[in-house]
């Protein structure tokens, strides 16, 4: 199970957090201190698995991928397997890039909604649901569809 989801830049501002189990907002903040600093101090040489993030519990892991700037961070129990992690993470950001032509930090900033939107639809409470990115990309399409047709008329319409 996927226990928590994390993006954080190289100085290790959480741009993004999801988690899908409870703690409170110290144990978060502790939990991504914590990723970031065994994060940033690893070499490139080294695997993306790391073993032993305390903040979760014993029998996590933290597996992540480094674009650009961004630390994408998955921490998942036993039960998950580290190279299906690893896909997830680029079928992630590889949707965000079509999503916004080129994903970068703003994108997570000023579209942190979108961007929630697309990790709803590949996990749900902590298992995966999807990773096909053109059936995500179909969700994501219909799901705006949805919101343009249901948004209320202008004031000038109703007078009419």
């Amino acid at each position: 199970m996927i226990r928590a989801v994390v993006i954080v830049n190289n100085h290790g501002k959480a741009r993004l957090t999801k988690f899908y189990e409870y703690l409170t907002e110290d144990k978060q903040q502790q939990f991504i201190r914590e990723c970031f600093m065994l994060i940033s101090r690893r070499e490139e040489s080294h695997c993306n698995f790391v073993h032993g993030a305390t903040a979760l519990g014993p029998g996590t892991r933290l597996i992540y991928r480094i674009y650009a700037t961004l630390f994408f961070i998955f921490c998942v129990d036993e039960a998950e397997s580290e190279l299906g992690t690893l896909d997830l993470i680029q079928v992630f950001v590889e949707t965000l890039d079509l999503c916004f032509e080129n994903v970068c930090e703003l994108h997570l900033i000023f579209n942190m909604e979108k961007i929630h939107h697309v990790l709803d639809e590949m996990i749900v409470g902590g298992l995966v649901l999807e990773t096909n990115m053109s059936d995500i990309l179909a969700a994501l399409q219909d799901a705006k569809r949805e919101e343009v047709t249901s948004a209320p008329r202008s004031l000038s319409s109703l007078v009419k």
